[in-house]
């Protein structure tokens, strides 16, 4: 494929995240004081196929999120003035992806989790710029996933036609399988760009 052809792709899928990001209905927030608040984001990156950035987190004992794949991300800081600035604080502590190498869309929802979390999800590009580098006491992996082949996972288990519940929502990929609340952010993301 020639540089011009990849970079027309590049841009036509840029356009259709970001307009599906921008016009579509996310899930609204739950009530105030029910949940702890908590975000994400869901990076996008293109070399030259777009991806999704992933962490794994790390294998600890005790841990109760060990193993588990997630978008970056963590607990609201009262020092946040609002949850994207969570997002993104958290991205850069957890995979030194710094703000400025980051265009955010904007907002793809509120998600809850089982354990009281309300987890407010943004879809974002990144540039490709600087290292990505972790705290392995946290974090086992970073790596991509290709956009397209979780939509060829949502496709052939036919999740466009029929939501399925939330333990039979999954997305795997090589030795890993998105679940959980992760499963249902790259659903509603997947949805919407069908």
């Amino acid at each position: 494929m020639n540089p011009s052809t990849i970079k027309h792709n590049r841009e036509n899928c840029y356009d259709r995240i970001f307009k599906a990001v921008s016009e579509a209905r996310h899930p609204e927030p739950p009530p105030e004081g029910l949940f702890q608040p908590t975000a994400v984001i869901a990076l996008f990156s293109f070399d030259p196929e777009a991806s999704l950035l992933f962490i794994q987190k790390a294998d600890t004992k005790g841990y109760p999120w060990a193993n588990q794949m997630a978008f970056p991300g963590g607990h609201y800081d009262p020092d946040d003035v609002t949850r994207m600035e969570t997002a993104l604080r958290e991205l850069s502590e957890e995979t030194s992806i710094e703000r400025d190498n980051v265009e955010v869309i904007g907002s793809l929802g509120h998600f809850q989790t089982i354990n009281n979390k309300d987890i407010e999800a943004f879809a974002g590009f990144w540039n490709r710029e600087g290292n990505i580098l972790y705290d392995a006491e946290e974090i086992s992996r970073v790596f991509q996933i290709p956009l397209k082949t979780l939509m060829i996972t949502h496709l052939s288990k036919s999740y466009h036609q029929d939501r399925p519940d939330i333990y039979s929502l999954t997305y795997p990929y090589e030795d890993v399988v998105i679940w959980g609340v992760t499963a249902k952010i790259v659903y509603h993301l997947i949805q919407i760009l069908l």
